[in-house]
């Protein structure tokens, strides 16, 4: 005689707000070193990237944690929280993709097109890199109601931040790390095109969905 089986655990629901600890926790870990770089003898941005220097190839992944100095993180903060957000909404497995991407696009950028010796600290370069995922995202959203959402928001963040982000991709000698915030906003853009060829045409939701300087010849991100 059989016994009726129980019922399999309801799959746990992603609460939309648990998704912001990422970019938060990533926020609050570049403003920890910030306080221990100032606290500390010596400084943490040692440890960030040298351009053409291959010893430092794998300080791409500390540069966009560095910030030259406080002005330049809070300059950073609102950016990133505002577009981190953005991205960590649509999935955290998302939003860690799109940082991978735009940090190595915007470190391996920074590292080939600076100067040799330049060292470039700051997360510009995410910051660019989720400004370009979210614009491609947009472009390539399924359903009218997400590309008038993500193309409004787009649209917002582009008003707001637009005059500074788009004079960011320009070369210029004022310190600031062009080649970190083009290469990392072409990463965004690879990103969301990767996404959106992966899983297929097919109607996604949101579930599945630097400002940067150059100091002692180094470059802000």
């Amino acid at each position: 005689m059989g016994y009726p089986q129980p019922p399999p655990p309801a799959a746990p629901r992603h609460r939309p707000l648990g998704r912001l600890a990422s970019p938060l926790a990533l926020l609050a870990l570049m403003w920890l070193i910030r306080v221990l770089d100032s606290v500390l003898p010596g400084s943490f941005n040692g440890l960030a990237q040298h351009a053409w220097n291959p010893a430092t190839l794998l300080g791409i992944f500390a540069s966009p944690l560095l910030h030259s100095s406080w002005a330049h993180l809070i300059a950073n903060t609102v950016p990133f929280l505002i577009l981190g957000c953005l991205v960590a909404a649509q999935g955290t497995a998302r939003f860690w993709y799109v940082t991978l991407v735009a940090t190595v696009s915007a470190g391996l950028g920074a590292f080939v097109l600076a100067l040799p010796g330049t060292v470039t600290v700051g997360a510009s370069g995410l910051v660019f890199g989720y400004f370009g995922y979210l614009l491609a995202s947009a472009v390539s959203a399924a359903g009218w109601a997400q590309r008038l959402l993500q193309g409004g928001v787009a649209l917002l963040v582009a008003a707001v931040f637009g005059a500074s982000m788009l004079t960011g991709l320009i070369p210029r000698a004022d310190g600031i790390s062009w080649q970190a915030h083009l290469c990392g906003a072409a990463g965004g853009v690879l990103a969301a095109w990767w996404i959106r060829h992966r899983r297929g045409p097919r109607r996604q939701g949101p579930a599945d969905l630097d400002w940067s300087e150059h100091g002692a010849r180094g470059r802000l991100g």
